[in-house]
């Protein structure tokens, strides 16, 4: 069983930033890790597991089937999440596109939000 550790301070001072712009999400500590959730639904959860090769983040979020597959086939840092509908990808310092973060986590967003506050987006939409 993978032992769980911190999320490092850095990784989640960038979640924080990525996920600043949508309306209603909030933060919050999980079972592990951290999630941002909208209305009950979590669009991204970030753990870190310590693995053989040392510790590992990955955040996990929705996608929309044709940018799963997409996503999961173009490899390191991405692979199935662990459910139907969920991409994981590894976050790494100093190598993670924190603007393609910022876009995952707004399209997850878009998957589970209200239209209403999807509206609310304007610009920052995936599609706008």
């Amino acid at each position: 069983m993978p032992q769980y550790l911190d999320v490092p301070a850095t990784i989640v001072r960038r979640l924080r930033v990525a996920c600043a712009h949508l309306p209603e999400a909030y933060e919050e500590q999980a079972f592990t890790g951290v999630r941002w959730r909208i209305r009950g639904h979590t669009l991204v959860h970030v753990v870190t597991r310590e693995l053989e090769q040392g510790p590992v983040t990955h955040m996990t979020f929705h996608a929309a089937a044709e940018e799963l597959d997409a996503l999961v086939a173009s490899g390191d840092p991405f692979s199935p999440g662990w459910g139907p509908g969920l991409v994981a990808m590894i976050l790494r310092d100093g190598c993670t596109d924190w603007q393609e973060v910022k876009e995952l986590v707004t399209e997850s967003y878009c998957l589970l939000a209200p239209k209403k506050l999807i509206a609310r987006l304007g610009d920052s939409r995936p599609d706008g």
